[in-house]
């Protein structure tokens, strides 16, 4: 079993910064992929960013050039680093590690203000 814990949420004003962590725990498994989701209220949850096994990172239209996520290897943490936020970033973000099964966080809460 594998645990995803995130933390670093919070309320920013338009034209912020955060960053979000996700720490892995549990067994070890196997992971090809890690990524960040958002699901903003009333909306389905999105992709927002991955990096893969070997560091290969990919990107949602709507955060490139703001967004930047690393780390996640094994024993390590996945950070994503949010520049220049806008209120449409508004959303719980959630971190994913993905291999033969899909683990998922409990999400935590962004919250930009105009």
């Amino acid at each position: 079993q594998v645990q995803l814990v995130e933390s670093g949420g919070g309320l920013v004003q338009a034209g912020g910064s955060l960053t979000l962590s996700c720490k892995r725990t549990g067994v070890a498994v196997r992971i090809n992929t890690m990524a960040w989701y958002r699901q903003a209220p009333g909306k389905q949850r999105e992709l927002v960013a991955t990096i893969s096994s070997v560091g290969s990172t990919n990107y949602a239209d709507s955060v490139k050039g703001r967004f930047t996520i690393s780390g996640g290897s094994p024993g390590n943490t996945l950070y994503l680093q949010m520049n220049s936020l806008k209120p449409e970033d508004t959303a719980v973000y959630y971190c994913q590690a993905s291999g033969g099964f899909e683990y998922w966080g409990q999400g935590t809460l962004v919250n930009v203000s105009s």
